[in-house]
Order: C-alpha cells, then structure tokens, then sequence
C-alpha cells in the first residue's frame, strides 16, 4: 500500500524531527487495518491534575477530552432507538421538570433537542479563555449548585438554531437526558450500549457530585479510540444504528468556510472529527478509508499545533 507508506513515514518524521513535541500517541487505520502506531512521552494530565512525565503505550489511558462529546453523540443515538430519550426535533426543556420556572419560559419553549446536539442553544456561554478559570462557562458550570439549572438559565445571545457556540453545556444536558432516559449513569450505559461490545478499556472522570463529566471526561487508549472511528466509518454496525450515524455526520451548521457542524461531530468536505483541547482527535477520512487516533499534550494551546502537524500529514494524497 504504497500511499500508506508514505503516510507513516512522514508521520515518523514528525516524531523524529521533533516538528511535534507534543504528540503522545497515534494509531491510524485503513481498511480497517492498523498500519500505524507509535508512543511518545510527556507531561500529561486528567484534566487540571498533573500526573507528571508520562511514556506513553498501547495501554496507556488518555484524556480525549471534547471528543468525548462526539462519543456522546453516538450514545444518544443508541439511546433513542431504544426510545429512551426525545428526538432532535423534541422541545428541550419539558426533559428538565425539575425547573418548572424554566418550563414556564416562553423564551425557554423554543430550545430543542436538536439545538443541544448542534450547539445551536443561542445561550451565553464563553470557553475562550482557559480551562483553568472560572471565566470559562464550562468551569463555572461545574462550580455551580446545579450544573443543569446553570446552563437552562443562561440568556439568550442568540435565535436558537441560527449560529453555532461552542458549548459544553449542551452536551451535558445531552448526557442528563440519557442518564434519565435509560435509567443508568451515564458512564454506565455507556459501557454497556458501546465500550463493552468493542471490548474497550475506559474510564470517565466526573465532577464533584460524582456524575460524570459529558462533555471532556472520557478517557480512553488511542487503539480504543481508533476503534470508534472504525465503527463509525462502518455506518455503526450493529452497534449504533446506520440511520443514526448518517443523522449525526449530516453537516447542519455552518462554522466556517469548508467546516461545519454535525450532531456534536464535525464535518469537512472529506473527512468527520471528534475534537479536544490539547489536539486529541478522532478524525475520519471515508474515501480513503482511513482513521486516525491522535493524543497529545498541547492543553490550553488553541492552535495545537502538534496535532494540527499530524493533521497536515494525514490530508495530503
């Protein structure tokens, strides 16, 4: 496979040259086939916690942080084949009777289901500054009495369904309505519906309440995450359902110029990623037929640019 070659010998060089000091682990596939994997080492964290210099291996669990949230996605999917939980086009807040204040807003009466998976709320919400401050809304949120009455309550900055803010806030409402729906935490539902039938290794770190943190807690090994995305190029097997992978890779908000917005996965001319902080990927390439896992350590960088090396490798024919 001549173009396979070339790809993993330009992803050595990256290791190599030192071009990406960063990377922690890859593992990419092609028809299914791993024809690459390699560790680094490095500082790592499980989200603010240090756990200091780290050699990284196959069996090395790591953050995957926002790709959680792509993960998220395809639980939901599953979930709502089971019926367990609204559809996209269900309204959202008749989910949260707990706040009957904020079922009885009639401003409130326009978000939906679907606004949650495509970050379309229109609510005030801010993660442009750093993971380690309260400013940002993700944090805040976790600060809160009531993580979901924080995010339900926030104003409107925007006509829900218009434009696209990123928010963690709406994957956690997403996470409360499978956690309600199937009865289960979600980390174990999450087991069983996904990680179990693709004899996956993980962990979920959660909050200070215990729940687990939907929108960046997933922690999993590259070759686990790599999995995922074999899957989810198989139109989701008998795992998740085909319908539902089509549902959530269909590009339904524009972000910017060729990069747009799915059902918490993002979409591109050829290729599909799950994104997190600090250049984990989960990137996609169906007409290639390829996958790739990448874990790296650029936390709190937004340019994340030992990832975005690797990514510049794997777009290139």
């Amino acid at each position: 496979m001549p173009g396979a070659m070339k790809l993993t010998e330009r992803i050595d060089g990256l290791f190599d040259s030192g071009k990406a000091p960063n990377l922690h682990g890859i593992v990419i596939l092609q028809d299914g086939e791993q024809i690459y994997e390699r560790y680094g080492q490095g500082e790592d964290y499980i989200l603010g916690e240090s756990l200091g210099e780290v050699r990284f291996d196959a069996d090395t669990l790591h953050d995957v942080r926002s790709v959680s949230k792509s993960v998220v996605a395809l639980l939901y999917g599953t979930a709502l084949a089971q019926g367990k939980v609204p559809g996209p086009d269900e309204p959202l807040l008749p989910n949260f009777p707990e706040y009957p204040d904020l079922v009885a807003d009639p401003a409130k009466a326009r978000l939906t289901v679907g606004h949650a998976l495509t970050m379309t709320l229109g609510l005030d919400w801010d993660e442009s500054v750093p993971y380690t401050s309260s400013a940002n809304s993700e944090i805040a949120m976790e600060e809160a009495p009531d993580r979901y009455r924080y995010v339900l309550e926030r104003p409107f900055t925007a006509e829900p369904g218009l434009t696209w803010h990123y928010c963690g806030g709406a994957t956690t409402l997403l996470g409360s309505l499978i956690a309600k729906g199937t009865g289960r935490p979600l980390e174990e539902y999450a087991r069983t519906a996904l990680f179990e039938p693709l004899g996956i290794t993980f962990e979920w770190s959660t909050g200070a309440d215990g729940v687990a943190l939907a929108p960046a807690g997933l922690r999993l090994r590259p070759r686990d995450l790599a999995a995922i995305g074999q899957l989810v190029l198989e139109g989701g097997r008998d795992v998740v359902p085909g319908t539902w992978i089509e549902e959530l890779l269909k590009p339904r908000i524009k972000i910017d110029e060729g990069f747009e917005y799915g059902y918490q996965w993002y979409v591109g001319p050829t290729w599909a990623a799950g994104m997190g902080n600090g250049g984990q990927r989960l990137f996609l390439m169906p007409g290639r037929r390829l996958v790739a896992a990448v874990a790296a350590g650029d936390y709190e960088n937004f340019a994340q640019p030992s990832t975005a090396a690797v990514m510049d490798e794997l777009v290139r024919e």
